[in-house]
């Protein structure tokens, strides 16, 4: 439709932050010249962010709760997109963009989902090519059905292949509570942490440590590792704040459209960083809205 999931709605404008109504109105054009400025982690090759309807993009997980919403938003923001996915046909709509249609095959000309293995570098090289504009790697599963070590494992494969093709640009959805932000997550969670959940954020902070660490294989890239609060299956509702403090849950949907925007916005603000992201207090991230892109969004 013609509604863009780009701009806040009404309702959500006006429960956003004040200071993100502010930062809404006073957004021009002019930010998008300003790129050249932007922060980059230092050692990397500045390669600008590539508009939607100029990307093509590789969603690894995209058959997953967040993958797929990458997936639909960027398939309509005029991206094209590949997927690899164990199970192809698990590549349906997403129950938050998706709307009715949840549960439904996606198929669309600019969609293409390859069978494959995250965990097969083979797999991974065959679609990360030279002609990729950027990668949103949403992994995720269960211990028992994944392995211990596969964030960690596929996202190396995908770093490889990256690096190989000279593909510079990668969003990677970890969780709240990973790496350095332990404290940003709530109790419970904190207590889940520690108990049933330990391997799989020693996988997730092993899988960020590839792009933090100072001898990451990834660490050159222009890579936005994202850590999401809870996670939620609503629509987007186009507030996503990044939390200094306890952060609160998120949309998966809206998850979706802060990695995008790390692919798509020449002047995302957090290439070289890991944000918490909740859709519950913090400072809103504004999205730069000179983009024609983000406009038809």
């Amino acid at each position: 439709g013609v509604h863009s999931h780009a701009t806040m709605s009404a309702a959500a404008l006006s429960s956003a932050p004040l200071a993100a109504r502010a930062c809404v109105a006073s957004a021009k054009p002019l930010r998008a010249r300003k790129a050249a400025f932007s922060p980059r982690v230092a050692s990397a090759t500045v390669a600008a962010a590539t508009p939607a309807e100029q990307s093509n993009i590789v969603v690894i997980g995209g058959t997953g709760g967040t993958g797929a919403e990458c997936v639909v938003q960027a398939l309509k923001r005029g991206a094209k997109v590949t997927v690899l996915a164990r199970t192809p046909s698990k590549m349906v709509q997403p129950p938050g963009s998706g709307g009715a249609d949840e549960g439904k095959p996606i198929s669309d000309p600019n969609l293409t989902v390859v069978q494959g293995d995250v965990c097969n570098a083979a797999d991974v090289a065959k679609i990360i090519t030279g002609d990729v504009t950027g990668v949103v790697v949403s992994l995720g599963g269960k211990t028992k059905d994944v392995g211990k070590t596969m964030l960690t494992d596929g996202t190396l494969n995908v770093i490889n292949a990256m690096k190989k093709a000279d593909v510079r640009r990668v969003a990677v959805v970890t969780s709240i509570g990973a790496g350095d932000s332990a404290d940003q997550a709530p109790l419970v969670f904190r207590i889940l942490m520690s108990t049933v959940m330990r391997s799989i954020f020693t996988d997730k902070n092993n899988q960020e440590q590839l792009f933090l660490g100072p001898a990451g294989p990834g660490r050159d890239l222009e890579f936005c590792i994202v850590r999401p609060g809870g996670l939620g299956t609503g629509p987007p509702t186009g507030v996503i704040n990044v939390i200094d403090g306890e952060a609160g849950s998120i949309a998966r949907a809206d998850v979706a459209d802060f990695c995008l925007g790390a692919l798509f916005e020449s002047a995302f603000p957090y290439i070289g960083k890991a944000p918490c992201i909740s859709s519950v207090g913090g400072t809103s991230w504004v999205k730069d809205r000179g983009d024609k892109g983000m406009m038809e969004a």
